[in-house]
């Protein structure tokens, strides 16, 4: 089993995020990774990719696969609705620094999170892959999931780059 990554709290034990949800899910990526919320934009389906990452968008002159993180979560794949939009990240990727959207059912702030409110998945009884979830954070207004993206895109196949956003 791979090691989740730990979460980068802060000295003071916070941690700068975006809130967004996925289906019924309230999910937080860390605000420095987050380079900009789109409204939803044409997307190419791409024959043979994996579920994960099934479609490819045109974003400021760069194509970028776009990541429906329903597919890792098992949730139902639902249409999009007038609060979807894309959350354009930054993120690691066979070491390199690698632009992907995330499709997003709504965004909702920038928040501040505290280690203290915070907990690790359980060991069992949890319906996702345990090592697709860094931690649980609970909130007045529910639990957020902070997602381990970096096991989510590994455990995904991939084809050579080479293959990709020649059109």
């Amino acid at each position: 089993m791979t090691d989740t990554p730990k979460t980068p709290w802060d000295d003071h034990g916070q941690l700068e995020v975006l809130t967004f949800d996925v289906g019924t899910e309230q999910l937080a990526i860390e605000a420095t990774d987050i380079r900009e919320i789109v409204d939803l934009l044409p997307e190419t389906r791409v024959p043979g990719a994996a579920p994960l990452v099934a479609s490819i968008v045109n974003y400021r002159g760069k194509i970028i696969p776009i990541a429906d993180l329903r597919v890792a979560f098992g949730m139902p794949i639902t249409p999009p609705t007038p609060d979807s939009r894309i959350v354009v990240i930054e993120t690691p990727i066979d070491g390199e620094a690698t632009h992907i959207g995330l499709r997003t059912d709504k965004v909702h702030e920038v928040a501040m999170l505290s280690r203290s409110d915070s907990s690790e998945p359980p060991q069992v009884g949890l319906r996702w892959r345990r090592e697709f979830v860094r931690e649980f954070v609970r909130r007045a207004d529910g639990v957020i999931v902070l997602p381990a993206l970096g096991a989510i895109f590994d455990a995904t196949p991939r084809q050579s780059s080479r293959g990709a956003g020649h059109e």
